[in-house]
This record gives structure tokens, sequence and C-alpha cells, in this order.
């Protein structure tokens, strides 16, 4: 089926572009709202020493008889603030009522902070925690955030139901989780995601190739003017395009979207609707 995109022109200026929200991600007459509860995690193992917020989103079709499906959106606090640029309870608010979404529980994680720090750079462990590549984030995910979680409400253990999203640091720890344990996710979204900037440097473009194919269905957003995009070392506009084919030609269901603008999350934020209805989608019928 042929889809018609409307025309739209190009902007000259690839820098200073902003793209404006859809639909799905204002607040919609008639739309039931979901509850959010905020959790508090203080006592991390993988973590020693650190603290973090966590907000779990639950819709109003929630029915504790029906296991919801789930998705982890690192940096909690920003891609849940309803006037920011990702606004993911209004999202999913909008994509459930009318249908598009299974019912889907999502958790906002926070990175963690240092509370015994002065120095403002040394309190935060955003880097170590998103960057590395190694299982400690997943771990913590895994037997810390996500007990919490199914403690209180019933979520499917089905990966294909359950999702990690991202964006910048954000986004390589939300691919690093799903492809370390694709047991536990099966869908991931990644925005301008700094494989860059991965100590020891990015793994993925030379171990995808070489790895069994894993079950995974990935949404990538990338855009022209991220950081370093004209720079030999250090382009994360280049480490995203080869991740991207790397997958491409591996044969995974990877959907790559390339927009302008920096290194912002709003190109993120305008396509989340259509990110999730991506990878949560039904799997096609097999040909005849």
């Amino acid at each position: 089926m042929t889809s018609e995109i409307p025309f739209s022109p190009l902007p000259l200026d690839q820098s200073d572009v902003r793209y404006l929200h859809g639909p799905d991600s204002t607040v919609q007459d008639g739309v039931p709202t979901g509850s959010i509860t905020e959790l508090e995690w203080n006592a991390s193992s993988v973590y020693p020493g650190t603290s973090r917020r966590v907000w779990v989103y639950v819709p109003a079709q929630y029915d504790p008889g029906e296991p919801a499906s789930l998705i982890v959106f690192q940096d909690g606090e920003w891609y849940l603030d309803p006037d920011g640029e990702v606004r993911g309870a209004v999202v999913l608010d909008n994509l459930i009522h009318r249908g598009d979404l299974p019912v889907t529980i999502a958790v906002f994680v926070d990175p963690g902070v240092f509370a015994d720090r002065t120095d403002p750079d040394e309190r935060k462990n955003r880097n170590a925690e998103y960057d590395a590549f190694d299982e400690r984030y997943i771990t913590f995910l895994v037997e810390e955030i996500l007990p919490e979680v199914t403690g209180r409400w019933s979520i499917t253990d089905d990966p294909a139901r359950r999702g990690v999203c991202g964006g910048s640091s954000g986004g390589n720890c939300a691919f690093t989780a799903a492809w370390l344990r694709p047991d536990v996710f099966g869908r991931v979204i990644c925005s301008l995601s700094s494989f860059a900037q991965m100590p020891g440097g990015n793994p993925y473009p030379a171990l995808i190739p070489v790895s069994p194919r894993k079950p995974l269905r990935v949404f990538m957003q990338a855009g022209h003017r991220d950081l370093g995009w004209n720079e030999p070392e250090g382009n994360w506009l280049a480490e995203n395009l080869r991740v991207a084919a790397a997958l491409a030609e591996a044969e995974y269901d990877v959907r790559l979207v390339l927009g302008d603008g920096g290194h912002s999350p709003n190109h993120l934020g305008v396509l989340l609707p259509d990110a999730l209805r991506w990878v949560f989608r039904a799997a096609e019928p097999a040909e005849s």
C-alpha cells in the first residue's frame, strides 16, 4: 500500500530547525488521563551511593487481570514533562485511547546522582550509567527498578511487548540494554545516540555483523547537524549512521529517520507517536 506524504519544502538552514508537534503530542478533549506514581530509589547495589526518582505511568484503561505492555524511558523527568519536547504520558494517553497502542505502562527513570557530593558535575552519574558498554544498567533495571513496578502492576514478560527508549546518552543506553538482554526488551527507540562518546569507542558497527541476529525492532532518529557532524572524530551523526547501516545489512527490522537541526530532543518528541506505533506494530503476515 502506498503512503502519500504532503509536500513540505526543505529549510535552507539545516541547523536552526524546529519541528512542530502533532495532535498526538497535545492534550485532547475526551481522552482519559493515566495516573502517575512517583517513586524514589536510594538503595542501589549496582550504583551504590546514588539516588534517583522514578515515575510510573499507568493508563486509565489498565486492567490488573490483563498484563500490560511496557516501555522504559531514560532521563525520566525530561521525557515525562507535559510541556517539554517529548511529552511521553500525553502521547501514551492519546495512542492508547485510540487503540493505536495496547494498554502500556511506562516507567520514566532518572539517572542517578550522588547526594553526598557538592560539585554539580561530580554529583551526576548519568554518563557513567548511560554510555558504558556493560551489563550494569540493564542489571539495575531488571533487578532493582522493574521488580518495584511489577510488584504493583501486572506487566507482560513478552519482550516483543516491552520497549526501551532514550535520547543522546540515553539513546545508546537504551540500545545497549536491549542488545545485551533481548529477552527483556525486544523494542528500541533511540535518538541522537551518543555512540561517539562510549568509553573505548562505538562497538556496534563491528559487533552487529558478526553476532547472531537478535529479536529486536529498532527505531532510530539522527540529526544532520548533531554534535561533530562535520568532524573526523567524535561525529555523532556518522556513528548513528554506521549503527543503522550495520543493522540494515544484518537484516534487522530497523527504521532510521534523519532530520535537520542540532542536538535537541525536539525531533524525537515530534516522532514519538509514530515511533511507538511502528515498534509495537503487529507482525506482518507471512508471504504466501
